[in-house]
């Protein structure tokens, strides 16, 4: 059983994360050809940031066959939620009208998100 305290994963351990919530279950090969897509990575890095993310409790390993399969251990949301935080705390004085500000100034949103964004502020202000 995973303790309470948060480990935060490494900006690697981030991108085998996103391939493992996206996959949900996933051999080292296919996670690696899928990092292997966008960056330059060698097979035995990734074996070891996966052992090394089990030890941690960051993914679970099912060993009971000859290939390994690996789950995320953590979920997308909480993972997420933890790190936004962080960064809120981190960056933006605490501040997550700063941090959207920001983000809305630098990237041009769809009108669907726009319309999401909004729908958001609505129920916010309903509270």
């Amino acid at each position: 059983m995973a303790s309470t305290k948060y480990i935060k994963p490494t900006e690697s351990e981030l991108e085998i994360l996103q391939v493992l919530w996206t996959k949900e279950l996933a051999s080292v090969r296919e996670v690696h050809e899928e990092l292997s897509k966008t960056k330059d990575v060698g097979y035995t890095t990734t074996l070891k940031l996966m052992q090394i993310m089990n030890e941690k409790g960051l993914v679970r390993r099912d060993d009971s066959v000859k290939t390994h399969i690996y789950q995320a251990a953590v979920s997308r949301e909480k993972t997420q939620k933890h790190l936004l935080n962080k960064m809120i705390d981190g960056l933006f004085g605490g501040s997550p009208t700063q941090l959207v500000l920001q983000a809305l100034g630098n990237h041009k949103a769809s009108e669907a998100e726009l319309e999401e964004i909004q729908r958001l502020l609505n129920n916010l202000k309903k509270q």
